[in-house]
């Protein structure tokens, strides 16, 4: 097959007008053509440098065939999420469903399953295991090291797995929230080499100059594009472009695509640009990716223009996978496994006994990850404490969805709910069930709906009820990427006519129990001081 267009060459910083030519998935030859300004470019897909594809609640084959239509063709996957569900059992899962589809999903051994001590999981991924993964091709590297304590102080466990890679030769990805100076440099002597979890430039200039490379991350939670996206202008070299967590509704209408643009219109230069969101990652991980060279993969993208990057084709080893805003990869029979074991709860199960209207709060930061420790003031009815919203302040729980236990209360401010509750088995990282909620009959309907969907998100106010099922690990969905999306924005809809001011509700209440990042957050054993290490009491 032949192909024309003006080729960017970002190595070389310059475009020129080619005929391609591909066949048995290969590009076999590449010549110049006379200049056509009607051609449109052709260029690398895009990649991107780290996502959890559970977080889109799609499996990996819809995921795909929702991404292809934005230009990316692949993604560096950690499975970190179903495999604190389902173990070893749902990383297996991920790399046979994705193996169905025409993508390069490129999957790490998850590194810290479960993620800490201080809360139920449904999975466990040791050192044999993680041996066992990396001496597979298709396991290219340590997934994020999200215990950083253990990293610096050099845990024997964690050093083992550390090893395993560096037996192998595969990279070790970071994840070091807010660490600096002489805990930066001990962390990064361990072995990680990248970071997606830096929120200020400060904090990523010190690890770049340490040599880790920076995955700017833009996902619907997260979002720290535009504190760290002027790092490119000096380090093109050590800067990749990730999503890290992305909702279902946002895959639906772009993906790294939409970065690339954003940084051009902030007057970045176009190959740095491309350079961070295509070829770095394929250096830093030895991807076996096309990078639009006589020999390579026939991987690349036609777009419109080097501005906003409007897809016209993508094309996945040779085979056109998308066109102009289409997707091209049928579905297939996607597989359902799960691990979801707990029973209906009543109201008085989320009753906490107040011993004053002082509290501990978790304040939920739209668009971060963190959440600050404050206090905040509650109401007491009948010796019981409830949420307060007048003040914004409501209640929050963890259920254990992998056995009977009782359920872990604290509040949270910023979710602005003035009715009902919302749910989620969506919960990283050992996806308990978390709510939010004005009562605790609300946070208990919104509960019940979900152990009785064996996992999903869900939303009720009043006689109303929304749920959307994701009975893969009780966090993706089997079905069609484009319906999951819309339900999913019908459900984000609900939670904002009920009050959420939060750009993503479902993707922030996911984080809520998120242990690794500081300052307080929630689970199923009790409410947990992330700086600490340690639980904390509600009540002051």
């Amino acid at each position: 097959m032949k192909l024309q267009g003006k080729l960017v060459q970002i190595e070389a910083r310059k475009i020129t007008p080619v005929e391609i030519e591909f066949n048995s998935g290969k590009i076999q030859s590449i010549r110049p053509i006379e200049e056509n300004s009607s051609l449109p470019f052709i260029m690398p897909g895009f990649i991107d440098a780290h996502v959890h594809v559970e977080s889109s609640m799609l499996v990996p084959s819809e995921f795909a065939r929702l991404a292809v239509v934005h230009g990316t063709v692949a993604t560096i996957s950690d499975p970190h999420e179903i495999a604190n569900v389902c173990g070893m059992q749902g990383v297996e899962y991920m790399i046979e469903n994705g193996k169905q589809v025409p993508f390069h999903f490129f999957f790490g051994a998850p590194s810290c399953v479960p993620a800490t001590p201080f809360e139920t999981a449904g999975g466990e991924i040791n050192a044999d295991d993680i041996e066992n993964l990396m001496s597979r091709s298709e396991i290219l590297y340590l997934a994020e090291m999200m215990n950083w304590p253990g990293t610096v102080h050099r845990d024997p466990l964690v050093m083992e797995k550390i090893r395993i890679s560096k037996k192998y030769g595969k990279p070790i990805d970071g994840h070091a929230p807010g660490l600096m100076g002489e805990l930066a440099e001990k962390y990064v002597s361990a072995g990680p080499s990248t970071d997606h979890e830096c929120f200020t430039s400060e904090e990523a200039l010190g690890k770049i100059k340490l040599g880790m490379k920076i995955s700017i991350r833009e996902g619907s939670a997260a979002k720290n594009f535009e504190a760290l996206i002027g790092l490119i202008d000096e380090y093109p070299e050590m800067i990749m472009l990730c999503s890290d967590d992305k909702h279902p509704d946002n895959l639906a209408i772009s993906h790294i695509n939409e970065l690339a643009a954003r940084a051009i219109a902030k007057g970045k230069d176009v190959f740095d640009v491309l350079k961070a969101a295509c070829l770095n990652p394929i250096a830093h991980y030895s991807l076996p990716v096309g990078q639009v060279l006589e020999g390579d993969p026939a991987d690349f993208i036609l777009v419109k223009d080097l501005e906003k990057f409007e897809v016209l084709a993508t094309y996945v080893t040779g085979q056109k996978v998308a066109e102009n805003g289409k997707t091209l990869i049928p579905r297939i029979n996607n597989e359902v496994i799960n691990n979801f074991n707990t029973s209906l709860k009543r109201p008085e199960d989320f009753q906490l006994s107040a011993s004053s209207t002082k509290v501990l709060v978790i304040e939920a930061l739209d668009g971060q990850l963190i959440t600050p420790e404050i206090e905040g003031e509650i109401l007491i009815r009948d010796g019981f404490a409830e949420s307060n919203p007048e003040k914004d302040i409501l209640k929050i729980t963890v259920v254990n969805r992998y056995q009977d236990a009782p359920p872990a209360g604290a509040f949270i401010k910023n979710f602005g709910l003035k009715t009902g509750a919302i749910a989620s088995s969506v919960g990283h990282d050992s996806h308990n069930i978390i709510a939010v909620g004005i009562d605790d009959e609300s946070i208990c309907r919104s509960v019940n709906l979900l152990i009785e969907a064996k996992g999903g998100i869900s939303a009720v106010s009043g006689e109303k009820e929304e749920v959307l099922p994701l009975p893969v690990g009780g966090i993706m969905s089997p079905e069609d990427g484009y319906q999951v999306a819309e339900a999913y924005t019908r459900i984000d809809r609900m939670a904002k006519e009920m009050g959420s001011t939060l750009n993503s509700p479902f993707m922030t209440l996911s984080f809520m129990a998120l242990l690794v990042i500081p300052d307080l957050k929630l689970s199923d054993k009790g409410l947990f001081d992330g700086k600490r290490f340690e639980f904390v009491e509600v009540f002051q």
